[in-house]
């Protein structure tokens, strides 16, 4: 199992740990992002950085049937820990608001449904994510993802599995540091591929 500064050190070697100024989806300013698809973009390093997370799910979850994630960021993410944990992966895609399964995917009614992410902040998705599993009448199991850097706002209740845990700071416009107002802020991320 790789150890947090192992991790740490992929994140920083693949530039999925960026520095600058940056307006997260939530509206809200930061002086670091995370962006996981430029670490997923390296197969070997997606491969040990899940891998690694694959052990910590299978020391914390008895069975999983079924892997489901919220697309974009997850659907690596899932597809490797499934293929890791000999299980389906699915994932789930917005339409106009709302996460849902499309492409003839479905959850068996009774199976065991972990949800992968690749990055959870607030848990808005995962959360979506497991009104898809309970509709389904499936069971879930929990969440899992490479980076949990939720904070006391998480909407989600269970226990997150996750390679590393990182706290980013975050301001509201009105709070920005001197420094950060120096920089040109850029809007980092898919959510605004659907608005």
């Amino acid at each position: 199992m790789l150890s947090y500064n192992e991790s740490l050190k992929i994140l920083k070697e693949t530039n999925a740990l960026l520095e600058g100024h940056f307006i997260l989806s939530s509206g809200l300013h930061s002086n670091q992002y995370i962006q996981c698809a430029k670490l997923l973009s390296y197969p070997e390093h997606a491969k040990n950085i899940c891998s690694s997370l694959t052990s910590k799910i299978t020391k914390e979850f008895d069975e999983i049937d079924l892997i489901l994630s919220p697309a974009l960021g997850g659907v690596v993410v899932g597809y490797e820990i499934a293929r890791q944990l000999n299980v389906q992966a699915i994932f789930a895609e917005r339409s106009k608001k709302d996460l849902l399964l499309r492409r003839g995917f479905e959850i068996p009614k009774d199976s065991n449904v972990l949800i992968v992410e690749d990055v959870i902040t607030t848990g808005k998705s995962a959360i979506e994510c497991s009104k898809i599993v309970e509709k389904s009448k499936a069971n879930l199991v929990g969440y899992a993802c490479i980076i949990d850097r939720s904070d006391n706002k998480v909407l989600i209740k269970n226990k997150i599995v996750s390679q590393l845990k990182i706290k980013i700071q975050t301001f509201k416009e009105e709070d920005l540091p001197l420094d950060l107002k120096k920089i040109p802020p850029i809007k980092p991320g898919s959510n605004n591929l659907f608005k």
